[in-house]
């Protein structure tokens, strides 16, 4: 598992990835449903992007994302965080 802590990073993993799967920009962007421009930005870590087109493309290289919350704030003495 590779803990990503920047949009850089997480660019970094789309391009990777994808061309570990030997596809294009284009050919990605074509089977995400987003544009060629939007997969540019992406690998090049741009802060910007929106999230959800973010997810299609890395669901389509099957990159799968995981968030855990902490049992409690490091900087709280509160009770841990409830599931809602």
């Amino acid at each position: 598992m590779k803990i990503i802590s920047s949009s850089r990073q997480f660019g970094n993993l789309i391009k990777r990835t994808r061309k570990l799967h030997h596809l294009t920009q284009k050919e990605l962007a074509a089977a995400s449903g987003t544009g060629v421009r939007f997969v540019q930005e992406l690998e090049k870590g741009k802060m910007t992007c929106e999230l959800d087109k973010a997810l299609k493309v890395a669901a389509m290289l099957g990159i799968r994302l995981e968030a855990r919350l902490p049992m409690q704030h490091p900087y709280s003495v509160a009770a841990p965080y409830a599931e809602q």
